[in-house]
Formats: structure tokens, C-alpha cells, sequence
């Protein structure tokens, strides 16, 4: 993990699964001084129904991320499809700044698209209209005006809607569209980009879009936290996919 920059996605912490919030908080703690930045990039939490569910958990979590700024990283955090109503007092409470998506990283002269990845995921029409409602800054503030309760109320029904409606769709219309990825990383002008969201960790190369003939565009996937643990180190032009077991899981 000797690298500037590390970064993590799709860990879906919840009180049914502490393996895995221990892995983390041992993770950021074994984090060396080498590094300069942490990137969360969605999904930290399985759900997220607003800043004021001060639970145990949301602390722990809150606790071991202020640590980690408090020892020189900067911390950075993107919303998820399961956490998008993480708020400036949560990212307050980590020590951390949230970011929007795309988001530009330049690392050693060479540059990065970072976001979580649902957004590529255009083939599934249901999906992308949900999201563009509950992205909505208008929908959000009158969800969150509502009582705790009542919020998480609508958070399990909508979870037990989605994980019905997702059983019944094939598999390539939850993955990430091919022209959606080209469109976004031509548009951008960055020829690596980095997301999660799929759960299917790899590296791809994408010679279609590359800086030149012989160079092609990297788009690399990362892992979602369950029995293994999945991050990105990078380094400039220079990076690894990696995981390791989740003890306990």
C-alpha cells in the first residue's frame, strides 16, 4: 500500500456484518505515512438516511477516518448509490471533504476520473430514473425534512424494492455501458478512469479511446468489501488492484 494515493469503494457497512467495519477501521489504521490521500468513492454505508441517524456504527466509522486525517491524509468522500444523503456534517464528524463525480486526480504529472460508477450504468432505464429523483436537491431536502422514522421506513421498502427488481434483470444491464464510458473519458480528456458500484473488480483496457495508437485508455474496477477487502493504489501512472481476506467473514 506504499503509494500517494489509496482508495476503496462499496464496502456497504451495517450493523448485521461488524467483520467488515473492522476491517476497515484496521485498514485505515494500517495505512502508511506514505500516504497522501484516501478516496472513498461511494457505498461506504449500505444506507444512509441522513446526518442526524447518529448510530454507533456511523460513529465508529466517523471516529477511525478522523484518526486517519488527523495524521496528515487527506480524506476524501463520494456519494454511492446506498449513501447518497451523506451530508457536510457527517464529512465534518470524518474529518473528511466531500466530492462530487467526475472527480479530477491528478497524481505525479498524470491524471485520474475518479466516481462511483452508477451513473455509466445507463442500460438499466429504471435505475437511472430513480437516480436522477433522489439526486434531485429538491427531493432530498423535502426527505430529509421528514422524521427519522419515516425515512427509514421508505429506505427498507425502497432496498426490498430494488433487490426484487434486480433479481429479475440480467447481468450485462447492472454493468457499466461500453459508449457511456467512451463518451465520459473523450469528453474529459482523462485516459484512466477508476469507479466501483459493479462489484466486478478488473482492469480494462480500452485502445479505442487511448492518448495514442499505442497507448490505450485503462478503466479499472474496483471490488466490493465482503469476504475480501478490494482497494487501488496509485502512483502516478503506476497502480495495483488488490485484496486480501476479511477475517472472520
Amino acid at each position: 500500500m506504499d503509494a500517494p494515493v489509496i482508495l476503496i469503494s462499496d464496502l456497504h457497512m451495517q450493523e448485521s456484518r461488524p467483520d467488515i467495519t473492522r476491517a476497515f477501521v484496521d485498514f485505515t489504521a494500517s495505512l502508511p505515512s506514505a500516504c497522501n490521500e484516501f478516496f472513498i468513492l461511494g457505498d461506504l454505508f449500505e444506507l444512509w438516511i441522513g446526518d442526524d441517524d447518529e448510530s454507533p456504527l456511523a460513529e465508529y466509522v466517523a471516529a477511525s477516518l478522523r484518526a486517519l486525517s488527523a495524521r496528515g491524509v487527506n480524506v476524501y468522500l463520494m456519494h454511492g448509490n446506498r449513501d447518497f444523503l451523506i451530508g457536510e456534517e457527517f464529512a465534518t464528524r470524518c474529518g473528511a471533504q466531500l466530492i462530487s463525480e467526475p472527480f479530477e486526480l491528478r497524481v505525479k504529472d498524470t491524471d485520474w476520473l475518479l466516481l462511483h460508477g452508477d451513473a455509466l450504468c445507463t442500460d438499466d432505464a429504471d435505475y437511472m430514473k430513480f437516480r436522477e429523483m433522489v439526486r434531485n436537491p429538491a427531493w432530498q431536502r423535502n426527505f430529509l425534512a421528514r422524521p427519522l422514522a419515516e425515512r427509514q421506513a421508505w429506505a427498507d421498502q425502497a432496498r426490498e424494492q430494488s433487490q426484487a427488481a434486480t433479481a429479475g434483470k440480467p447481468a450485462e444491464i447492472m454493468d457499466v455501458n461500453q459508449a457511456a464510458v467512451l463518451e465520459l473519458i473523450r469528453a474529459s480528456g482523462r485516459h484512466r478512469m477508476l469507479h466501483g458500484h459493479t462489484h466486478r473488480p478488473a482492469v480494462h483496457e480500452l485502445p479505442d479511446a487511448g492518448p495514442s495508437p499505442e497507448e490505450a485508455a485503462k478503466r479499472v474496477v474496483l471490488g466490493d468489501w465482503d469476504r475480501n477487502g478490494w482497494y487501488a493504489a496509485i502512483d502516478g501512472a503506476e497502480f495495483t488492484l488488490q485484496n486480501f481476506p476479511i477475517p472472520g467473514s
